[in-house]
């Protein structure tokens, strides 16, 4: 029988960033400027411990290597990676690369295809989701030019939207949004355009032109997705997108709620409400803000109580 792996997040500071994580989520969060809290993460730049139960006190990677009986996984490393985001300001305009090209260029990095939740966003606020370059040739020339206004794309949205944003897509939070993002395990990152600011010390941040070019996928227009909704005794459950780099769903449960032994070890994330897991005739008191990996082979389990969560597995 395996228990439930509760894990305790890292922060992040960021230019952008701000105190909406503790405002929403009650986190002691430890900078002005906290922009991400890495909820689930093996990755070397910040990793989740373990803050309760027999593993108490690993880190999600030492986890993973030790005991891989508790996950069944073919990946050699943790292969995903659950954030909370406080766009407090403008993200820089991005693109990540795919695994063949991190593979090559970044030193074996997975490449980075992520999603969005909106948590929460301010009145009027976008994003910016693709580009209107026809060719390669037209995507260099305007980049080139500063010409952003005709280049990028911008999407506004609202708390409960969801974006998937495959590797190779242009990309930007925009000011007032707080998202839960699912991704691949990598902090790669390549800088399009900053908006010309410059950080604490009063130096730009360093742009990646070549590569961002090389990576970005062309042509690449915005299109609305649809989703799958299932009702349940007591909830809802939306799958958002299911591929081969992650399958993410919301569970809505409003009572008790039962589910079926995950045939995956699940990544959960309490983004409202409150309640409990029950499993294996143990009880878990949840609240926002909590953040738990199922194992494989935890059996059969319920969540009462009025929660909101975002739910990812391979």
């Amino acid at each position: 029988m395996n228990e439930p792996i509760f894990l305790q997040p890292v922060f992040q500071e960021r230019i952008w960033g701000g105190q909406k994580l503790k405002q929403l989520f009650g986190y002691d969060i430890p900078y002005e400027r906290t922009g991400e809290c890495w909820a689930v993460s093996a990755h070397p730049n910040g990793q989740s411990i373990v803050n309760s139960g027999p593993y108490q006190g690993m880190t999600l990677g030492e986890l993973w290597t030790s005991h891989p009986e508790l996950f069944n996984s073919s990946s050699t490393v943790f292969p995903l990676l659950t954030k909370l985001l406080d766009a407090s300001d403008d993200l820089s305009v991005q693109v990540h690369p795919n695994d063949a090209y991190a593979g090559v260029h970044e030193n074996g990095e997975l490449g980075k295809t992520e999603c969005w939740y909106i948590v929460a966003a301010e009145p009027g606020a976008c994003i910016i989701y693709g580009h209107e370059a026809k060719t390669k040739q037209e995507l260099e020339s305007m980049i080139t030019a500063g010409n952003w206004d005709a280049l990028l794309t911008k999407v506004p949205v609202k708390a409960g939207d969801f974006f998937y944003v495959p590797s190779g897509t242009i990309h930007a939070l925009g000011k007032g949004i707080v998202v839960l993002e699912t991704q691949q395990s990598s902090d790669t990152t390549y800088r399009v355009y900053d908006y010309d600011r410059k950080d604490k010390d009063g130096n730009t941040r360093e742009l990646h032109l070549e590569k961002a070019i090389d990576v970005t996928t062309v042509p690449q227009a915005y299109q609305a997705v649809s989703y799958d909704t299932k009702e349940i005794e007591n909830g809802v459950i939306t799958t958002f997108v299911s591929n081969s780099f992650f399958t993410v769903e919301k569970w809505n449960v409003d009572g008790k709620a039962s589910f079926p032994e995950a045939k995956q070890y699940t990544i959960c994330s309490v983004i409202d409400g409150h309640g409990e897991l029950s499993i294996n005739g143990q009880s878990y008191p949840l609240a926002k803000g909590d953040h738990f990996i199922l194992p494989i082979s935890s059996g059969d389990f319920q969540l009462n109580g009025k929660l909101e969560l975002i739910i990812s597995h391979e």
